[in-house]
């Protein structure tokens, strides 16, 4: 039945997947110091030219916004990632007559999920930083990290609150296969 717990874990997971594409991951600002100019950048999974145009003008401060599609810093790894976690969670929904199968996808959604994060944390992030500071020549990166990069932890927590979800259904109809 579609209208077990496990259902609405599977819905939540999917969703923090889709806020991975909604909110940006993580926000850089560095200061040059030979002109004293703060230089603000953004790492999103699809990049956006210009995202904080109406901060930028709101500033007194002299703010350079370095936009993603200028590094030509890819995320396209990370976004098929995404789609694929986010894909294999709405799909395993819908598995509900084959408890055994709907596990396994689950437990690969999982592994996905995990490789996503590692190369969220252990690629993304660093790469463009390293690309931001290079180009302005300065060392002293500050980075503020934003609901991208902790929606992919939580749907890992989802995806885990599924599987004991279908395995204790698992059990049960095991468990009542035995009595008959």
């Amino acid at each position: 039945m579609i209208q077990r717990i496990q259902s609405f874990w599977l819905v939540l997971a999917a969703c923090c997947i889709a806020l991975c594409f909604m909110f940006p991951v993580a926000q850089y600002r560095l200061v040059i110091p030979s002109t004293e100019q703060t230089v603000e950048a953004r790492l999103d999974l699809i990049a956006k030219s210009n995202p904080d145009m109406l901060v930028q003008m709101q500033n007194i401060e002299p703010v350079v916004t370095y936009s993603q599609s200028d590094s030509g810093f890819n995320t396209w790894m990370l976004i098929v990632m995404a789609l694929l976690v986010g894909a294999m969670t709405l799909l395993c929904i819908f598995m509900y007559s084959n408890r055994v199968r709907q596990m396994r996808m689950v437990a690969v959604a999982f592994l996905l999920n995990v490789a996503y994060v590692f190369l969220l944390f252990f690629w993304a992030v660093d790469a463009f930083g390293k690309n931001l500071v290079q180009y302005f020549h300065c060392g002293d990166l500050h980075v503020t990290w934003f609901v991208g990069a902790y929606a992919p932890i939580v749907s890992l927590v989802f995806l885990v609150l599924a599987h004991r979800g279908i395995k204790k259904d698992e059990s049960m109809v095991r468990a009542a296969d035995r009595l008959r």
